[in-house]
């Protein structure tokens, strides 16, 4: 590794993994380094699912992080490279299975086996039976030659032996899945807005850039499925800051698009952080991309009005909108499934402690709400939503 990359320092860590911050050793290029052990089939399929979303994104939009390359661990100090298009098939495998392909065998599965091989070894050690279906007389078997002319016999072909199940070499197994991505110097979003003052127009700035990022992903037909603050990576740049899009983990691609450029494949499996999550996911009902502009819309309105909100059991602030029950800070989306007819106040009516950024406009605030609908077809698509952004935009900007 050292040959190739250098680790510097650990920069984050999530339920999967750990991001280090390092650099190409003959360019010098600071690069982040994802290390993901693929310890179990379940985490070997999200570990898939990232990796495939990042290859179809590729380096094709500014606001969407960059895959550089992938590395395969398969010793303490062995890796190689994926190539380009290529899944490593063992891993692949091992989703497929539910069994993480070369890991050790339990006791009972080496039990299976050796067992198995003993049935093997019976069968190959009885006589065999001889043929009687032929009743003709025998044919001889001795070839004769022309003494003039010398003929070479023909030749038998070569009997190999049976190959045993302890002959089959296993496969290689992969420790681990290391990601090569491009380096953000600015955190996460939450980090990178709640440690400046504020800024409206660089506010505004996030959120174009955010609906331009989610309008790529769907046109490609990617649901992320997971979009929130510690999702989005900041780099800093001389004309402000530039978001990137992460953390593929919980991403699917569509099969198909249909009506038009709008992925409508239908998903069932309940993922994705609390606070973000749409109506139709905190139910159990089966949903589209649509619930990723419901999360859109949760960030969108934390980010214009600077809402914040501390998780039970944390003391670190968050980005973040959300209702109010008695004392009691509720998810939107969880509010909304139990009343789908509730009234959001936006923008905020309560009382915050300042300084605070000017109200958006009313062609903001109309957008927020749409965004927001308890009925996730009432939400603008992803390719809609970019123009209706820059439009509110110029609203707020007069």
């Amino acid at each position: 590794m050292e040959e190739l990359y250098t680790l510097e320092r650990e920069v984050g860590r999530g339920s999967y993994g750990v991001v280090f911050e390092g650099h190409m050793a003959k360019t010098g290029e600071r690069l982040a380094i994802k290390r993901l052990p693929c310890s179990n089939p379940e985490c070997i399929e999200l570990y898939l699912q990232e990796l495939w979303a990042m290859r179809v994104t590729a380096k094709n939009h500014p606001n969407v992080i960059a895959l550089h390359s992938c590395l395969l661990q398969t010793g303490p100090r062995t890796l190689q490279s994926l190539r380009p298009g290529k899944l490593p098939l063992g891993l692949v495998e091992s989703a497929l299975k539910g069994s993480v392909v070369g890991a050790p065998q339990t006791e009972g599965e080496i039990n299976s086996q050796s067992a198995a091989q003993q049935r093997a070894k019976s069968v190959l050690s009885r006589p065999k039976l001889q043929d009687r279906t032929n009743t003709g007389p025998a044919r001889s078997t001795v070839t004769t030659y022309d003494a003039k002319t010398p003929q070479r016999p023909p030749q038998r072909p070569k009997k190999r032996p049976a190959q045993t199940g302890e002959e089959q070499p296993r496969p290689q197994r992969c420790l681990a899945l290391w990601l090569l991505m491009e380096y953000c110097d600015g955190g996460d979003l939450n980090q990178y807005l709640l440690s400046r003052p504020l800024d409206t127009e660089q506010n505004h700035s996030i959120v174009q850039q955010l609906s331009r990022a989610v309008a790529f992903l769907h046109g490609l037909g990617i649901s992320h499925r997971d979009l929130k603050p510690d999702n989005v990576l900041v780099c800093v740049s001389p004309t402000g800051p530039v978001v990137k899009v992460a953390d593929f983990g919980l991403s699917k691609m569509s099969e198909g698009l249909l009506e038009g450029t709008q992925p409508r494949q239908h998903f069932s499996s309940t993922c994705g952080s609390d606070f973000y999550m749409a109506p139709e996911v905190w139910g159990g009902l089966s949903y589209t991309a649509q619930a990723d502009i419901f999360s859109l819309g949760v960030m969108f309105w934390a980010i214009l009005e600077r809402i914040t909100f501390k998780e039970e059991g944390t003391t670190q602030e968050q980005l973040g909108a959300y209702a109010c029950k008695r004392h009691w800070l509720i998810p939107l989306g969880e509010a909304l499934w139990e009343n789908p007819s509730l009234q959001l106040n936006i923008p905020v009516k309560f009382k915050r402690a300042p300084p605070l950024p000017p109200p958006p406009s009313q062609a903001m605030c109309s957008l927020l709400l749409d965004m927001l609908a308890s009925d996730p077809d009432a939400r603008p698509f992803a390719d809609q939503l970019e123009a209706r952004v820059h439009s509110a935009i110029k609203e707020d900007s007069r």
